[in-house]
């Protein structure tokens, strides 16, 4: 047959590219139940949709091209419940998927075809940071950052996994992504141990500072942790279901589930009688959204912020509330950055964004303002100003000083107040101290008679009769004032595409 040798030579080289790196490291991690790349790759797109480019990719230097087959990347193109998708994925049996020129040529191929075809960028991290021989010296390391891809626009979502050590790039990739999922076990850090330990003459485990608990919960930098591979793949393609391909395209609606808005009597058993009561703001949220659409994020950090994707009636949107569970609802500066976070992420692809209001204002006094929380409160508003999207806020309770206007005060489209709102500068124990320097139990009759001056109508009907709030509703009326809301603010001239404007916005905080 013309042409046999060339085949056979094909078909060799293409299979040891798809046997990736040495056979007991892929039986190694086999054993721990541990996906290797392929098996990644597999899971999350839709069967038989893998187009892979970069196959018989090798390392830049010689020496290393019998064992460096893909250069330690799995990437191309497929598709996830239908809708095509970028893939990026690292081999860390092939030279711990270290940065290197070639392997670093392939996600920048990867990255513009993301952006230039208007889809998702799925990247599936564990990286063991640059290769050094590669990089070492002046010329190495200036070229590595003439190359550089660290920079994006959101012009499509990014979706990252981190699913074991990843050091460097496998750090970075993440910290520019949207959405960013985490193994148990895995590490999210610019450099290794073996590096800091003689760089710093700093000893320690880097799950301990850069593990799942410090990345969800301290720095917020995680949104999710779970216990395996495949739960992790599940959640990058749960969390795009919510967005557009890219960011000139309207969110994907879907049907409206069966008994959707049917509980809503619900609320008034959540909401306690007295405003001096906490109570879970989730289980509002889902009463209020179509069941099981709630998709919370970030959720160990800066717990008094309740942010994350739900549908409404089918429509996307993102969801700001806040939790008296923590802290009394008192907004803190890691809330701000966790909202801004969110505010960033609805503007950039076309989610409107409802906001429910129970908070006593920011939380002040010296840690407060250690946060800088002068900034954090300007930098959510500056967020919240240039955001183009629907805005929507439900005053329940408490909705106190600055934090009343972050919440949406004079930036929402519409505002709904609850008959239980109260808004005001302040409450009035804390303006009595203020202005007449008298607490609570200090001459009894004084206090009564200047606390009585002071008093205003901080009620929902004050805020409306000045046509402040648009309306004052029953809490069983929301679900169906919002679906109302949303669909009048369609943004129909636009075709629904927002103005972007917060697109440059650091993805990290």
């Amino acid at each position: 047959m013309a042409f046999e040798d060339e085949v056979r030579n094909l078909n060799v080289r293409r299979e040891t590219a798809l046997a990736m790196g040495p056979a007991h490291r892929l039986a190694a991690r086999k054993a721990d139940g541990i996906l290797n790349a392929r098996e990644r790759v597999s899971h999350m797109l839709d069967e038989g949709s893998f187009a892979e480019w970069g196959l018989l990719a090798t390392a830049a230097r010689p020496e290393d091209s019998d064992r460096s087959p893909a250069d330690g990347v799995v990437s191309g193109c497929g598709s996830i419940d239908g809708r095509p998708v970028v893939i990026h994925a690292a081999d860390f049996s092939t030279l711990g998927a270290s940065s290197a020129p070639v392997a670093d040529k392939k996600f920048r191929h990867a990255r513009r075809n993301a952006a230039e075809n208007g889809m998702p960028l799925v990247l599936l991290n564990e990286c063991a940071g640059s290769r050094i021989p590669d990089i070492m010296g002046a010329q190495g390391l200036h070229h590595a950052g003439e190359q550089s891809a660290l920079w994006r626009d959101r012009s499509s979502p990014w979706a990252a996994a981190i699913l074991g050590l990843s050091y460097g790039d496998g750090s970075f990739y993440a910290a520019m992504s949207d959405f960013v999922v985490m193994r148990k076990g895995a590490v999210m850090a610019v450099s290794s141990e073996h590096v800091t330990s003689v760089a710093i003459t700093e000893q320690a485990d880097p799950r301990d500072f850069a593990g799942w608990e410090v990345q969800t919960s301290v720095t917020g930098q995680v949104d999710r942790a779970v216990d395996s591979d495949e739960e992790a793949l599940d959640q990058i393609r749960r969390f795009l279901s919510y967005l557009p391909s890219h960011s000139r395209e309207r969110p994907p609606l879907l049907s409206v589930p069966a008994g959707a808005g049917a509980d809503q009597d619900r609320l008034l058993a959540i909401l306690p009688d007295s405003p001096k009561l906490t109570y879970d703001v989730r289980r509002i949220v889902e009463v209020l959204v179509d069941p099981g659409s709630f998709f919370p994020l970030k959720e160990r950090f800066a717990r008094v912020a309740c942010t994350g994707l739900a549908r409404i009636d089918g429509r996307p949107v993102g969801i700001i509330a806040t939790s008296p569970l923590f802290k009394g609802g008192a907004l803190d500066g890691d809330a701000c950055d966790k909202i801004i976070s969110l505010i960033v992420l609805c503007d950039s692809f076309n989610l409107p964004i409802v906001t429910f209001a129970d908070t006593p204002g920011f939380l002040v006094g010296a840690n407060g303002e250690r946060q800088k929380m002068p900034g954090k409160i300007m930098n959510y508003l500056q967020a919240l100003g240039a955001s183009s999207v629907p805005k929507l806020t439900v005053v329940m309770r408490k909705s106190y000083g600055q934090a009343h206007l972050n919440m949406g005060a004079g930036y929402a489209d519409e505002m709904a107040a609850w008959f239980t709102a109260e808004v005001s500068l302040m409450g009035r124990e804390p303006a009595m101290n203020v202005l007449h320097r008298l607490k609570p139990g200090e001459t009894p009759e004084r206090y009564a008679e200047l606390e009585s001056e002071l008093a205003r109508d901080t009620s929902a009907y004050a805020l409306a009769s000045a046509f402040m709030a648009q309306t004052v509703i029953d809490p069983r009326e929301t679900r169906d004032w919002l679906v109302r809301m949303l669909k009048l603010h369609e943004r129909k001239p636009a075709g629904g595409i927002g103005l972007h404007r917060l697109a440059h916005w650091p993805t990290t905080f």
